[in-house]
């Protein structure tokens, strides 16, 4: 090499070692190389990490060794002296030649059956090779933990205020919740898991992560548990004797079915009727029995069983109305077809057909099944048509 290459080649080199020393600081200082150095690690973490931190070891090695050839060249070529032969031999054989001996001893432990036993002389380029070698392996794990952790953290920490909400509400309520205890217990061992191993999720495998949305509704549906108890500690009185009316309702509506019943049985030929209702006696037994949990304060078990009880009272009570609805729309369509009969009629004789024989006959068969008690709807039903038929053949005669 020339006394110009010599200079172009250290300020080549200077400028890789600044920046091999910025990125080693750069890697050093990242997030996620701070989540995980000192962390109790495991799993498939763990393992990377700890190929990682030989990576690491072995950068600065490198770096180290690389920055003392550096400087012994420096030393060399300075004082802006003329160089001799012997000086630009040297220089040429430590910048462009084997110069950096690599001996057991020196390598990190971690990284010593990676490299053959005896020593090995390496030029600065292959250690730069090496180097760089080093840094995206171990530079990609920490990238990937922090990742991992970014998608993590946010979801861990949207769980544990979830919980410190369900249980800031249980605590306004008093006593214990098994349940609360139990999803609390999982988040605790599966935040735990994700600390000790985020790598578990860079791989898209979205099991845990499920499982943490599972654990935000589990949370969500307790924490609404347990504000309805809390409602119903404060509110229980007013709402049983809200429901107790509505049972009384029930009663009505049901005792209304069974008469309509009774009517459409006397005054429709075998009705098909529904199943008559009978749930107000059943609903006031459940309403009764309700007094003991309050009495006991399990104000959780309170609000489940009358939010059920409210849903069946109003269940039972649509029911019963749905039932009367069906009977009475039997004597309704007795009563539509009595009003086109009439009606059928008085056209009729506004045609001038009032005197034809084949049409009174008509007319007195249906009239004599509508209104003969029990009615066949069915059969009126064909006679009033057939009387309408009738009508229109001999309108449309002339």
């Amino acid at each position: 090499m020339s006394a110009e290459d010599v200079r172009d080649a250290l300020r080549r080199r200077r400028g890789e070692r600044d920046r091999l020393s910025a990125d080693l600081l750069d890697l050093e200082q990242h997030p996620g190389h701070q989540l995980l150095k000192g962390a109790a690690l495991g799993g498939e973490t763990e393992r990377r990490w700890e190929e990682a931190q030989a990576g690491i070891a072995t950068l600065w090695w490198l770096f180290d060794a690389y920055s003392r050839v550096l400087a012994r060249a420096e030393e060399i070529a300075d004082g802006g002296r003329r160089l001799g032969g012997s000086e630009l031999e040297t220089l040429t054989d430590l910048l462009r030649g084997p110069s950096v001996e690599m001996k057991v001893e020196d390598v990190p432990v971690e990284r010593r059956s990676l490299v053959r036993p005896t020593a090995e002389w390496l030029t600065l380029d292959q250690v730069m090779s090496r180097m760089d070698t080093a840094y995206q392996g171990s530079a990609q794990t920490v990238a990937a933990a922090d990742a991992a952790w970014s998608v993590l953290a946010p979801r861990l920490n949207q769980a544990e205020a979830a919980l410190r909400a369900a249980a800031d509400v249980l605590t306004r309520l008093g006593g214990t919740d098994d349940e609360l205890d139990r999803i609390g217990a999982d988040l605790l061992r599966l935040r735990d898991e994700a600390r000790a191993d985020p790598l578990a999720y860079a791989g898209g495998d979205p099991r845990e992560l499920l499982a943490l949305d599972g654990m935000l509704a589990a949370l969500a549906e307790r924490r609404r548990v347990l504000e309805q108890a809390l409602r119903i500690k404060d509110d229980y009185q007013r709402r049983a004797d809200e429901v107790a009316v509505r049972i009384s309702g029930v009663a009505d509506a049901e005792a209304e079915t069974r008469a309509a019943c009774e009517t459409a049985l006397i005054k429709i030929a075998t009705p098909v009727l529904p199943a008559l209702p009978g749930q107000a006696a059943t609903l006031a037994d459940r309403l009764a029995a309700l007094t003991s949990l309050y009495g006991r304060a399990d104000w959780t078990e309170l609000a489940e069983r009358l939010a059920d009880l409210e849903r069946a009272t109003a269940a039972a009570l649509d029911q019963a109305r749905a039932a009367t609805a069906h009977v009475t729309g039997l004597l309704d369509r007795r009563d539509e077809l009595r009003g086109r009969l009439e009606a059928f009629r008085a056209k009729a004789v506004r045609l001038g057909m009032g005197e034809d024989s084949a049409l009174a006959y008509l007319y007195r068969q249906a009239r004599e099944l509508l209104w003969t008690a029990p009615c066949d709807l069915r059969q009126s039903t064909v006679a009033v048509a057939a009387y309408q038929r009738a009508i229109k053949r001999m309108g449309e005669a002339g």
